[in-house]
């Protein structure tokens, strides 16, 4: 900052407990401007935008690649002072006037409103390789000097009505035998069912299998919920793994056969399934093997959603900041019922129809 435009500062007013967005909502708050001294503004925004961005390097002997890819959803601003060359409309003051582009020294106040979008948009994520992002980004220029910029995250869940995934609430069934080798003799078999595929934060996964150990030992079931983070670029692709869940039931007895039914709860904090991406995938999977001891353990994998629960909003919370910078006694300038900006009534376009998955696998 320079010494005219001591701080900027964004804050916007949380609508649930959780400081959680999601398709239609309104994002209203403040862009607070403390000026030490009598300065003049070319221009003064805000921007509304969400983007996804994926990038990686690979290095082969002497060579380094890197992949790089982008997804912009929306980009929209609120002019508050404009550019002589700017075709955006410009915010009006509180009086009626436009706000002057002399600002004296104090805390001056300008306030915006925004909506999300109705249309299919992926969630907030981050991962190694790629994030998916929606923020608010104040820019303040004058003549001869840098950009004085500040930004802010604002935590966005979509919602799964504007993404169906076919098949979610319909059962799933795999079955498997194997054959026993080296140290264990004889063989082993599952036939796994689950009564769907589509599961909210903090629901109970129910699997039902019947095992049947005609193999030498004992083997016990064991049950693994793990994520897989996919990257898309240049016709690359980037793929990371990790367990979030594991647990171990009962063992079954060699030569016996049992009905098994596993509960497993899904943390209400695990992030929802990205499916609706063009190039960053955010899936899920179950897996259900049989731990046997010297044999290479037999498994099922299935395909799970995980989908968000969203919190009812709540009445009034205070604002949310951009730093812990005190507000103080403001100026005149706000006006506390700014016209709401971005994309108008929230209604789908003509023949509009919801962004498909990302390609196969195979297709990169």
């Amino acid at each position: 900052m320079s010494s005219s435009i001591k701080k900027i500062e964004i804050t916007y007013n949380p609508i649930n407990v959780s400081n959680t967005f999601t398709n239609g909502d309104i994002v209203s708050g403040q862009v607070s401007v403390e000026v030490a001294k009598d300065c003049q503004i070319s221009s003064f925004y805000i921007r509304f935008k969400g983007k996804a961005d994926v990038f990686w390097s690979e290095t082969h002997g002497q060579t380094t690649h890197t992949y790089h890819a982008k997804d912009k959803y929306f980009s929209v601003r609120q002019y508050f002072i404009r550019d002589s060359n700017s075709k955006d409309d410009q915010i009006p003051h509180q009086s009626g006037e436009t706000y002057s582009n002399v600002v004296r020294p104090r805390i001056h106040v300008y306030p915006f409103t925004f909506q999300f979008p109705l249309q299919n948009i992926p969630s907030t994520f981050t991962g190694a390789d790629g994030t998916i992002v929606y923020l608010l980004e104040a820019v303040l220029s004058r003549s001869m000097r840098m950009d004085s910029k500040k930004s802010t995250m604002i935590n966005f869940v979509g919602r799964g009505d504007l993404n169906p995934v076919p098949g979610l609430m319909e059962p799933q069934h795999e079955t498997m035998d194997k054959k026993m080798k080296l140290f264990t003799s004889g063989t082993v078999a599952m036939d796994v069912n689950l009564e769907k595929s589509g599961f909210f934060q903090g629901e109970g996964l129910k699997v039902k299998a019947f095992i049947k150990n005609d193999s030498s030992r004992e083997i016990k079931p064991k049950y693994c919920i793990y994520q897989k983070h996919s990257f898309f670029a240049q016709g690359k692709r980037r793929v990371h793994t990790k367990d979030l869940i594991k647990e171990v039931g009962k063992p079954i007895p060699a030569k016996a056969s049992e009905n098994v039914t596993h509960v497993i709860a899904i943390p209400q904090d695990v992030e929802p399934s990205i499916l609706n991406c063009s190039i960053i995938k955010a899936e899920h999977r179950l897996r259900v093997y049989l731990d046997v001891k010297y044999a290479s353990d037999p498994e099922i994998k299935f395909d799970i959603v995980i989908l968000p629960v969203h919190q009812v909003p709540a009445v009034a919370t205070a604002p949310t900041a951009a730093s812990d910078f005190g507000i103080g006694p403001f100026g005149s300038y706000g006006n506390p019922n700014p016209p709401m900006w971005g994309f108008g009534p929230q209604q789908p376009p003509p023949g509009y129809q919801p962004a498909g998955p990302p390609p196969p696998y195979g297709a990169h």
